[in-house]
Protein backbone atom coordinates (compact mmCIF):
# COMPACT_ATOMS: atom_id res chain seq x y z
CA UNK A 1 0.00 0.00 0.00
CA UNK A 2 1.30 3.34 -0.51
CA UNK A 3 0.12 6.89 1.22
CA UNK A 4 1.46 10.36 -0.13
CA UNK A 5 1.35 13.25 1.89
CA UNK A 6 2.62 16.69 1.68
CA UNK A 7 3.62 18.39 5.21
CA UNK A 8 4.49 21.46 6.74
CA UNK A 9 7.57 22.33 9.50
CA UNK A 10 5.47 24.20 12.08
CA UNK A 11 8.66 24.53 14.09
CA UNK A 12 12.46 24.01 13.94
CA UNK A 13 13.91 24.72 17.38
CA UNK A 14 18.00 23.80 17.50
CA UNK A 15 19.63 23.05 20.81
CA UNK A 16 22.88 24.99 21.02
CA UNK A 17 25.82 23.24 21.61
CA UNK A 18 29.35 23.79 22.08
CA UNK A 19 31.83 23.79 19.43
CA UNK A 20 34.10 21.40 18.99
CA UNK A 21 37.90 21.11 18.21
CA UNK A 22 37.81 20.35 14.43
CA UNK A 23 35.38 21.45 11.61
CA UNK A 24 32.93 19.40 12.49
CA UNK A 25 29.36 21.14 13.93
CA UNK A 26 27.29 19.23 16.19
CA UNK A 27 23.77 20.09 16.49
CA UNK A 28 20.14 18.45 18.08
CA UNK A 29 16.99 19.93 16.65
CA UNK A 30 13.55 19.25 17.93
CA UNK A 31 11.12 19.16 14.67
CA UNK A 32 7.23 19.37 14.47
CA UNK A 33 5.15 18.71 11.20
CA UNK A 34 1.64 18.45 9.74
CA UNK A 35 1.08 16.34 7.70
CA UNK A 36 -2.07 16.66 4.55
CA UNK A 37 -2.96 14.45 2.07
CA UNK A 38 -3.34 10.39 2.20
CA UNK A 39 -1.76 10.88 5.65
CA UNK A 40 -3.92 13.36 7.84
CA UNK A 41 -1.76 14.27 11.63
CA UNK A 42 0.95 15.53 13.50
CA UNK A 43 4.49 14.71 12.99
CA UNK A 44 7.54 15.34 15.84
CA UNK A 45 11.13 14.51 15.86
CA UNK A 46 14.53 14.11 17.23
CA UNK A 47 17.25 14.84 15.20
CA UNK A 48 21.06 14.96 15.63
CA UNK A 49 22.97 16.08 13.10
CA UNK A 50 26.72 16.80 12.05
CA UNK A 51 28.08 19.00 9.51
CA UNK A 52 31.56 19.17 8.01
CA UNK A 53 33.04 21.48 5.42
CA UNK A 54 32.86 18.57 3.20
CA UNK A 55 29.35 17.22 3.84
CA UNK A 56 26.63 16.61 6.31
CA UNK A 57 24.77 13.56 8.14
CA UNK A 58 22.39 13.19 10.32
CA UNK A 59 19.74 10.64 12.84
CA UNK A 60 16.48 11.20 13.83
CA UNK A 61 13.58 9.07 15.17
CA UNK A 62 10.25 10.84 14.16
CA UNK A 63 6.80 10.01 15.31
CA UNK A 64 3.63 10.37 13.12
CA UNK A 65 0.03 10.15 14.50
CA UNK A 66 -2.98 10.85 13.01
CA UNK A 67 -4.35 8.78 10.50
CA UNK A 68 -3.12 6.56 6.69
CA UNK A 69 -6.07 6.37 4.31
CA UNK A 70 -8.57 6.78 7.16
CA UNK A 71 -6.74 4.53 8.96
CA UNK A 72 -6.44 5.49 12.73
CA UNK A 73 -3.50 5.57 14.79
CA UNK A 74 0.22 6.13 14.83
CA UNK A 75 4.08 4.94 14.21
CA UNK A 76 7.79 5.87 14.26
CA UNK A 77 10.11 6.32 11.24
CA UNK A 78 13.91 6.13 11.97
CA UNK A 79 15.85 8.92 10.19
CA UNK A 80 19.16 8.32 8.57
CA UNK A 81 20.69 10.32 5.92
CA UNK A 82 24.15 11.90 4.77
CA UNK A 83 24.75 14.77 2.17
CA UNK A 84 28.07 16.10 0.14
CA UNK A 85 27.87 18.17 -2.45
CA UNK A 86 24.80 17.79 -4.50
CA UNK A 87 24.75 14.14 -3.92
CA UNK A 88 22.18 12.97 -1.11
CA UNK A 89 21.35 9.48 0.86
CA UNK A 90 18.98 8.85 2.94
CA UNK A 91 16.81 5.95 4.63
CA UNK A 92 13.32 6.31 6.46
CA UNK A 93 12.40 2.30 7.93
CA UNK A 94 9.77 2.54 9.96
CA UNK A 95 10.38 1.10 13.64
CA UNK A 96 9.01 -2.29 14.67
CA UNK A 97 6.49 -2.77 17.04
CA UNK A 98 6.13 1.26 17.11
CA UNK A 99 2.36 1.22 15.68
CA UNK A 100 -0.72 2.11 17.49
CA UNK A 101 -4.10 1.90 17.01
CA UNK A 102 -5.38 0.49 13.50
CA UNK A 103 -2.22 1.11 12.84
CA UNK A 104 -0.45 -1.45 15.02
CA UNK A 105 0.73 -4.08 12.68
CA UNK A 106 2.49 -1.35 10.39
CA UNK A 107 5.70 -1.96 8.54
CA UNK A 108 7.22 -0.25 5.38
CA UNK A 109 9.57 2.36 4.35
CA UNK A 110 9.29 6.45 4.05
CA UNK A 111 10.57 8.70 1.57
CA UNK A 112 11.13 12.52 2.01
CA UNK A 113 10.89 14.69 -1.54
CA UNK A 114 11.69 18.54 -1.15
CA UNK A 115 11.76 20.58 -4.23
CA UNK A 116 13.51 23.74 -5.03
CA UNK A 117 10.48 25.60 -4.30
CA UNK A 118 10.85 24.66 -0.51
CA UNK A 119 7.55 22.05 -0.44
CA UNK A 120 7.70 19.02 1.51
CA UNK A 121 6.49 15.44 -0.02
CA UNK A 122 6.01 12.49 2.02
CA UNK A 123 5.90 9.01 0.73
CA UNK A 124 5.03 6.18 2.64
CA UNK A 125 5.11 2.35 1.10
CA UNK A 126 3.54 -0.18 3.91
CA UNK A 127 1.43 -2.96 4.67
CA UNK A 128 -0.56 -3.99 7.32
CA UNK A 129 -1.43 -7.28 9.00
CA UNK A 130 -5.42 -7.49 9.17
CA UNK A 131 -6.32 -9.74 11.51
Amino acid sequence: MRAVADFNVDSFDPVPSPEGEDAARHGRVRIEKTFHGDIEGHGSVEMLAVRGDAGSGYVAIEHISGSVNGLSGGFSLLHIGTMAGTEQWGHWPLIPGSGTGDLRTIRGEGRIENDAAGNHGFTLDYELDMT
